[in-house]
């Protein structure tokens, strides 16, 4: 098989949540709006770690492009995708997709998780529960 090189980034890291590999910086993060089957996903300018699939061409909310789906090197969990073009702009080529649901953020943190602890924050803001207090 071969010996597995793995680069280990400094700073505000996003990690595959399976194995923990580093895939990218905070600080290359481009997007924070885009969205996949599971949710939020991030456009990343740079990625590491990753291996790149089959060419195949997608429709997608903004129209059709031609993409790749990344895999983290160390697992081989599917994490997003790469725009190799983008028929109806070109300002995504050559960029990556995290998709937040299959990466750990900076923190440490899961998506969902994190999510899930908004959405409680969320209702002990308002007040929240749905019982009556008679």
């Amino acid at each position: 098989m071969g010996r597995l090189f793995v680069l280990t980034l400094e700073g505000h890291v996003y990690s595959c949540k399976y194995c923990k590999t580093h895939l990218a910086l905070a600080d290359d993060i481009l997007s924070t709006s885009f969205h996949c089957r599971h949710g939020k996903a991030y456009l990343f300018d740079n990625v590491v770690n990753v291996t790149d699939g089959e060419k195949e061409e997608r429709i997608m909310i903004t129209g059709l492009h031609t993409v790749v789906d990344i895999f983290c090197v160390s697992c081989g969990s599917v994490v997003g995708w790469k725009y190799e073009s983008a028929y109806d702009e070109g300002q995504k080529e050559g960029k990556f997709i995290l998709e937040r649901f299959k990466i750990l953020g900076p923190d440490g943190s899961n998506y969902p998780r994190a999510h899930e602890d908004f959405l409680i924050a969320q209702e002990a803001e308002i007040g929240g529960s749905d019982v009556d207090d008679d």
